[in-house]
């Protein structure tokens, strides 16, 4: 079998290795069978809900678990016995796990003392990474005086420290506001572009598996749904999970009318969608199937413009950069829609209880059988 292109745009081997990983607690099966590569300099995101098996998949590369069946490799060296110690990987966890006696420095040296480094390398390295997280000045303190976004560096700057093959990050944002999670990102994502460090990042949370990744493999119940870019994830998701798991979507009742393979033509009322094909491969002619179109791409319809369904403004949400519009409809298999309009003007020109028509901004739209369960 030859080797699946590297999205990276490098013929190397992955610097990380899944290959058939099942893992059980008892009688539940936490992972089953599943196979991933992460190339070198990749930011592969882990998303999916609460017990999916993603942190468990993590523990495994990490080494704090072992497989039931399977094999894991990293950079090229089978790892699947090796201890977490040996594995040239470094972790930040949700809870940051800072030693509270410790000064920052102390905790990002902590593992190179582990190493057996000399002090004056340990020095130079830490002082390297203070500056990388914007920590220096700040060695002296503890954890307990330094706010939550510092504490978050002080643990990736521990990780980082060692030089890892693999940085591995656990929800490493789950504890931060709001603003400050995105300030985070971004950091995030400059230090790991900037060290080209090959990264594995597991989060629920859709918007920031969408900004940070390079890749993102969307889980449930112990396996991969989907693997893709953000883009492949957001606009053409594989099932009826995916679509409805990442993002904000409407599904709207409509028919098939063709198929031919790679496109097929659904009706929506009286308007044709073009939509993907293969997700509804083996649906015959004439079925009913649901149409998953997102926020963004429906509009409230110009004078003279196809319109696919009316309904009544039921409630507008200001969003600052812009206006959900809610709009109660009946017999679309929704009985609410969801608009996503840009700017504010949406307040004032369709308030609620508004009668309004309603058309497609796009032509982008995916469809599922009526019988798929999610």
């Amino acid at each position: 079998m030859s080797k699946p292109a590297d999205p990276m745009g490098s013929d190397a081997a992955p610097v990380v290795r899944l290959d058939g990983i099942t893992k059980r607690f008892g009688d539940v099966v936490a992972l089953h069978e599943v196979s991933l590569q992460v190339w070198r300099g990749e930011l592969m995101t882990l998303l999916g809900p609460s017990g999916c098996g993603k942190t468990t998949l993590l523990n495994l590369v990490a080494g704090f678990l072992a497989p039931d069946v399977g094999e894991i490799a990293i950079d090229g060296e089978r790892v699947t016995e090796l201890p977490t110690y040996r594995r040239e990987i470094g972790m930040t966890f949700q809870n940051y796990a800072l030693f509270p006696h410790m000064s920052v420095a102390s905790n990002i040296g902590y593992g190179l003392r582990a190493r057996r480094l000399d002090k004056k390398e340990i020095g130079r390295r830490v002082a390297a990474v203070l500056d990388l997280v914007k920590l220096t000045g700040l060695e002296d303190r503890k954890p307990r005086h330094l706010s939550g976004g510092q504490q978050q560096r002080v643990a990736l700057a521990r990780a980082l420290v060692v030089r890892p093959k693999v940085l591995l990050l656990d929800e490493p944002f789950s504890a931060l506001d709001r603003n400050l999670r995105g300030a985070m990102q971004v950091e995030l994502r400059e230090i790991q572009r900037k060290l080209d460090v090959t990264t594995i990042f597991v989060t629920h949370d859709q918007s920031e598996a969408l900004s940070l990744s390079d890749r993102i493999a969307v889980m449930a119940e112990g396996s991969i749904r989907q693997l893709g870019t953000p883009d492949d994830i957001y606009r053409r998701p594989a099932d009826r999970f995916v679509a409805s798991f990442v993002g904000d979507v409407n599904v709207l009742r409509a028919r098939l009318e063709r198929g031919d393979g790679a496109t097929a033509t659904v009706m929506l009322s009286d308007t044709r969608v073009k939509v993907p094909g293969v997700p509804l491969g083996g649906t015959a002619p004439g079925s009913a199937v649901d149409l998953f179109v997102r926020p963004e791409d429906l509009c409230v319809a110009a004078d003279g413009a196809d319109v696919v369904f009316h309904g009544a403004v039921a409630a507008q949400v200001y969003q600052g950069g812009h206006v959900d519009l809610y709009v109660d409809a009946a017999g679309i298999g929704s009985p609410r829609v969801l608009l996503r309009i840009p700017g504010q003007a949406a307040m004032a020109r369709w308030p609620v209880g508004t009668r309004v028509g309603l058309a497609l901004a796009t032509e982008e739209a995916v469809a599922f059988p009526v019988r798929a369960i999610i």
